[in-house]
């Protein structure tokens, strides 16, 4: 048997490779079911930076990224955009990158247009498009903004538009978001706006650039979000909030007192089938059957699959990892079991 795997064909190591990353995606596509998310301190501070903002709060987030690097980064600035939405921030959209205008355009598609219709072009979120000229833009728009963008991706004078009134430089923003896949990106936010000016900084990068950014947490950046890794993780801390949100939201609504609804809420979220015992229970027998049918509505709605694609996508990375992980000690064992019975040396 030892030297049967001495001579393995490398095309069957190829197969199980293979299996390994599409079997994942099969069943998780089939079963809707992801792996589950442990937030890591950087993601929480992500979070928190976004969630402890008061409403209405103004939010730069430049998408400084092409297609290319979508798959790590589309999930992550999708999350950040539902976030900010659903706590009712004011989004100021805008781009280094030549085609991260497309990748902006995407997100208010997906999002905003889709899932917040209240939410008014001009007035709650603004697209000022792509400007050329990579960090010397930074070093304008933190002291003046309209020196730079003097109109929208629209062609519309930014004297014409309500939210812009409020916003004279970079300065002026309560929170600077940034997704980046390089050059200009993370790092020159730092360096000429978060690190002279103060300006409140989160970011999200693809994992080769995650090293060179952790230097600067948590004073330069607040928090920071890493390849896809970082992406589910954000995006497991921005759904079970939602659903809490939801869940606390309707049984204020049917009488219960906040805190309670709060901690009720929270259970529910933890275990599927907490919502549906509770509405049988004698703990809620004053409410309504209207609201007791929310709640079975709102624990059997399924999140949409837009805001999965980080926790679906960490399932195939995980499996061909751990069988990245076990070919390595297969093949070591089997050298040293060779070497000691004289073979390799």
């Amino acid at each position: 048997m030892l030297k049967a795997l001495e001579k393995l064909d490398r095309r069957w190591i190829f197969l199980l490779m293979g299996l390994a990353v599409a079997v994942p995606i099969l069943v998780i596509g089939i079963t809707g079911k992801t792996f589950p998310e442990t937030p890591t301190p950087l993601a929480q501070a992500v979070f928190d930076a976004v969630n402890d903002l008061p409403s209405g709060s103004k939010v730069l987030l430049s998408f400084d990224y092409d297609p290319a690097s979508e798959g790590e980064l589309g999930p992550m600035a999708t999350s950040l955009v539902r976030h900010c939405a659903e706590k009712g921030h004011k989004l100021y959209f805008m781009a280094l990158w030549p085609v991260g205008p497309r990748m902006v355009q995407q997100n208010i598609r997906r999002v905003i247009q889709a899932d917040y219709p209240d939410y008014a072009y001009g007035e709650d979120y603004v697209d000022l498009g792509f400007k050329a000229g990579n960090e010397a833009v930074i070093k304008v728009i933190v002291t003046d903004f309209k020196q730079y963008f003097t109109t929208d991706s629209r062609g519309t004078p930014v004297e014409e538009i309500p939210m812009m009134r409020e916003v004279r430089s970079v300065q002026d923003v309560d929170l600077l978001v940034n997704v980046s896949a390089g050059y200009p990106g993370s790092k020159e936010w730092v360096l000429y706006a978060s690190t002279p000016f103060g300006v409140k900084t989160v970011a999200g990068c693809t994992g080769v650039q995650a090293p060179l950014m952790y230097p600067y947490i948590p004073k330069q950046l607040t928090g920071l979000l890493g390849a896809i890794k970082g992406a589910a993780e954000y995006e497991s801390l921005v759904n079970t909030w939602i659903r809490e949100r939801r869940f606390a939201a309707i049984l204020e609504a049917g009488g219960v007192a906040s805190a309670e609804a709060t901690d009720l809420a929270t259970d529910f979220v933890k275990s599927p089938g907490a919502a549906q015992d509770y509405t049988v229970s004698a703990a809620a027998a004053a409410l309504s059957p209207e609201t007791k049918t929310a709640l079975v509505e709102a624990a059997n709605a399924p999140i949409p699959g837009k805001y999965l694609e980080g926790q679906r996508r960490m399932g195939p990375q995980l499996v061909a990892h751990l069988l990245m992980v076990m070919l390595i000690i297969a093949g070591n064992v089997i050298f040293f079991m060779s070497r000691k019975r004289g073979g390799a040396q």
